[in-house]
């Protein structure tokens, strides 16, 4: 009797091992302000992304997976949570508080049995909850010898490149756990936020390419008004100091926060380095405004792209221990951006706008065990969906609070459920961009925008992908934009967001 119990309490053990193993590992990369227009997996020309690209070669590649909010901590705040910006409370970086007690799928993961983890950026303070471990950035971080805050509150400066530092953080972690239990890390990238500020290593990886002006950089705004308040366009809005590094003394770049965190031999590469392009930027003989403006533009993509390689090449880390220590195969990695961003178009740099460029995000995702060849996928995902379907996957009940929709079947080679995008941007301050809330069905999109400015805009995606055409009040698509009014407000409904109801139907 004694041998057969022992048996069965080693056969259960070992059964709940094996249950244990069978549920995936998920390591999430989030990358800040990373535009999948460079990133070349997505078709970019200009850009080397080759890690990245890696994921896509060994899984899916979603061409439609967009943000709910196209702001840094309200982005972050939705992924964890599963929920809109007016549901997590979490609408704009300069107001907003994260409540860090309300429920996240890292902490449903948790009581299912996963280690959790939260390295490098979050933006969300520095008192997380769901988390075995967490050592993150504090607020925005800095490129050089950045600060870090651990769960034990030690507040610590680590000395080197964040994005280095970042990958060691969460490779040290990895090699802590226990084999037989599943883990979920989430890994939050600094890169590849403004200002630029790449590892010395990778100065001239991208010096020599010419980089071809969208084809609406010279936008005149036409019936966009909230369009033409905006302060983020590169012809003024783009600092040549901060962005592009070019200060008049030496004394002023050594007060910039960036430059006097780093130690003297990184100083004495970014000083080598941008004494040659402050010098080609004097020798220049700009004869109006335009030959500036695209002079600073060549700039911003060199050291926009030179700062994606220094990540890049970091996510390549992450991805080599996986392989090396044979946890590819099931290990679920997605990797995406908290938004996307502007690479000249319509003039701009930054994002916050509901057009396609920063609402779009890149996301990409491997899992060898369920995704046996590489594919891209077209339906409509956005950020809330990622925490249902994690959970789905480890078998963990889904709280009725989340408002994302589960894209397991998506992986599994099934249709997505989603077939409406909704979106709602609160902040009221920097970039002076109008606050606005809208739909859209993947083709048809509608914006309404408040407070500043009070108007509204209906685009047709397939005819108009740059968004240069505001279709409304045009008689010819009355029908369309009542059409996208309804669909508006049955979301709105949906989604019981009462402070864009109130406007919507004061409208």
């Amino acid at each position: 009797m004694y041998k057969f119990l022992t048996f069965l309490t080693l056969s259960l053990l070992s059964f709940s091992t094996l249950i244990a193993q069978q549920k995936p590992n998920i390591v999430i990369i989030v990358s800040d302000d990373h535009s999948y227009q460079t990133i070349s997996a997505y078709g970019s020309k200009i850009a080397s992304t080759p890690n990245i690209d890696r994921i896509a070669k060994e899984g899916i590649l979603f061409n439609r997976a967009y943000v709910n909010n196209s702001l840094c901590g309200p982005s972050r705040a939705s992924l964890l949570t599963g929920k809109y910006s007016h549901k997590n409370g979490y609408k704009e970086n300069e107001k907003s508080h994260f409540d860090h007690s309300q429920n996240s799928f890292a902490k449903e993961l948790r009581k299912a049995g996963y280690s959790t983890s939260w390295i490098g950026k979050q933006h969300l303070g520095d008192t997380l909850e769901g988390f075995d471990y967490f050592d993150v950035l504090i607020n925005q971080g800095s490129y050089f010898n950045p600060e870090f805050k651990n769960q034990k509150g030690e507040l610590r400066i680590e000395k080197g490149y964040v994005s280095d530092i970042i990958s060691e953080k969460a490779i040290n972690w990895l090699n802590t756990l226990n084999k037989d239990k599943p883990f979920c890390l989430i890994l939050g990238h600094k890169a590849t936020h403004r200002s630029w500020h790449p590892d010395p290593q990778d100065f001239g990886k991208n010096d020599r390419k010419k980089f071809p002006l969208p084809e609406n950089f010279y936008d005149n705004y036409d019936k966009r008004e909230a369009a033409k308040i905006q302060e983020m366009q590169i012809s003024k809005d783009l600092l040549l100091d901060y962005d592009l590094k070019i200060f008049k003394s030496e004394e002023e770049r050594d007060k910039e926060h960036n430059f006097y965190r780093m130690d003297i031999d990184d100083k004495q590469k970014y000083r080598a380095y941008y004494a040659k392009v402050k010098k080609d930027y004097d020798s220049h003989q700009f004869k109006n405004p335009k030959e500036l403006t695209e002079w600073k533009y060549q700039r911003y993509m060199i050291d926009y792209l030179n700062t994606a390689e220094s990540m890049d090449r970091n996510i390549g880390k992450v991805l080599d221990y996986l392989d090396d220590k044979n946890l590819t195969d099931n290990t679920v990695v997605i990797y995406m951006s908290d938004q996307g961003f502007y690479m000249g178009e319509h003039g701009w740099f930054d994002k916050r706008f509901m057009y396609e460029e920063s609402f779009r995000t890149p996301m990409i995702m491997r899992y060898p065990q369920k995704i046996k060849k590489s594919r891209e996928v077209n339906d409509l995902l956005m950020t809330v969906d990622i925490a249902p379907t994690m959970l789905e996957m480890a078998g963990v009940e889904v709280p009725q609070e989340i408002q994302g929709e589960s894209f397991k079947s998506i992986i599994e080679g099934d249709k997505g459920k989603r077939d409406i995008l909704y979106y709602h941007y609160y902040e009221d301050g920097i970039h002076n961009v109008a606050p606005h809330f809208g739909v859209s069905d993947g083709r048809y999109k509608l914006i309404r925008f408040y407070n500043k400015i009070n108007a509204w805009e209906l685009y047709d995606l397939s005819r108009d992908p740059r968004e240069m055409k505001n279709l409304y009040n045009d008689p010819k698509h009355s029908r369309l934009q009542k059409r996208m009014m309804k669909k508006l407000k049955l979301e709105i409904q949906k989604q019981e967001d009462s402070e864009a109801m109130l406007i919507f139907e004061a409208s």
